[in-house]
């Protein structure tokens, strides 16, 4: 099972809201992979990129703004749109002078701590949709990310980079601009985020030495390959500094071997970062 939500039936599903569709277009080649820092100096993925799978790994460290990343392409997101969807949601909220009602809290504690399904389907439909989340992320900052279409919240597509952008509106930076969410909606973004469900606090966790992360992951088969979609993104704690990561992967041949790739380019990527603070 996939996502926390039950399978669909009649056709094959890796999360409800995603269909069965091609993989992302490649943006590495197998072989080993580099995370780049913003000042050079390759820093190598410690695990090989094989069977034509793709990684995108963009982190950030909180406080000094050391930056390294690797790859930009486009990926589908799978359920790290959840994390997308509960901004969205919180910005709404917001402009109307409103707390989430009981209601819609459930909800997003189910589609955040338990990647629920038929909890984020209810929230995207509240949000708007495909138009809602865009408009929420033209004021996030993000450039490279569109929502799925109608009811497809899993097939949003987006890039390591802008996946970024989005957790530093909810986690903050150095250098970034004002968020467009209020401290007690990044409050309650960043516990849920906290409060993963066992089983599905793998990812970036990885890059954390000890208890100290907040993440989203999204897992998704895709029917006319077979292949995986594996993607991670939030926040971890390394030798006493925070960092927002984000790394995203398709055509895995299982889900194992993304999660795998994501959490080995968690790791290259905040120890580089960690090396050019």
């Amino acid at each position: 099972m996939v996502g926390g939500g039950r399978p669909c039936a009649g056709r094959r599903r890796g999360e409800h809201g995603t269909r069965a569709g091609t993989a992302a277009k490649d943006g590495a080649a197998s072989g080993e992979v580099a995370v780049e820092t913003a000042s050079g100096g390759p820093v190598p993925v410690p695990v090989a990129v094989t069977g034509g799978a793709t990684v995108a790994v963009a982190a950030r460290r909180l406080g000094s703004g050391a930056s390294a990343g690797y790859g930009d392409a486009v990926f589908d997101t799978a359920s790290i749109v959840k994390v997308g969807i509960l901004a969205a949601l919180l910005l709404r909220a917001q402009d109307a002078g409103r707390r989430l009602t009981a209601r819609e809290r459930t909800y997003a504690a189910a589609m955040i701590g338990h990647s629920d399904n038929d909890a984020a389907s209810a929230l995207w439909r509240v949000i708007g949709g495909a138009d809602g989340l865009d408009a929420a992320n033209e004021r996030f900052g993000l450039t490279e990310t569109t929502g799925g279409d109608g009811p497809l919240w899993g097939l949003t597509r987006t890039t390591a980079a802008d996946q970024l952008v989005l957790l530093r509106q909810v986690f903050g930076g150095a250098g970034a601009e004002r968020s467009e969410l209020g401290e007690a909606s990044r409050t309650y973004l960043q516990g849920l985020m906290g409060r993963i469900a066992p089983g599905q606090d793998w990812g970036v966790s990885a890059a954390a030495d000890g208890s100290g992360w907040a993440l989203k992951n999204g897992w998704l088969p895709r029917g006319a390959t077979g292949l995986w979609v594996v993607n991670s993104i939030g926040r971890v704690t390394a030798g006493g500094d925070d960092y927002l990561v984000a790394a995203l992967s398709s055509g895995n041949r299982t889900k194992e071997q993304g999660i795998a790739l994501v959490e080995a380019a968690a790791r290259a990527a905040v120890s580089a970062c960690g090396r050019r603070a």
